[in-house]
């Protein structure tokens, strides 16, 4: 999966900018962007705040200076 992901974005890349993917530093970073997904991934279900508007509706409404 890895390999086919770096490759996909190197094209993906290369088609937007014309520009193919300079060298092993940058295949190397590509692959990271795996790790980062993986952990917003992981995230999910857990940021409760952003899931449920009322709940930051009312938040704001609690720190609301008197006025």
């Amino acid at each position: 999966m890895d390999e086919v992901f770096i490759t996909q974005a190197g094209e993906a890349a290369r088609r937007w900018s014309g520009i193919a993917s300079p060298n092993e530093t940058a295949r190397q970073m590509t692959a990271e962007l795996l790790k980062l997904i993986a952990e917003f991934e992981a995230l999910r279900g857990g940021l409760r705040f952003e899931d449920e508007p009322a709940d930051f509706e009312a938040a704001l409404r609690d720190c609301k200076e008197p006025g």
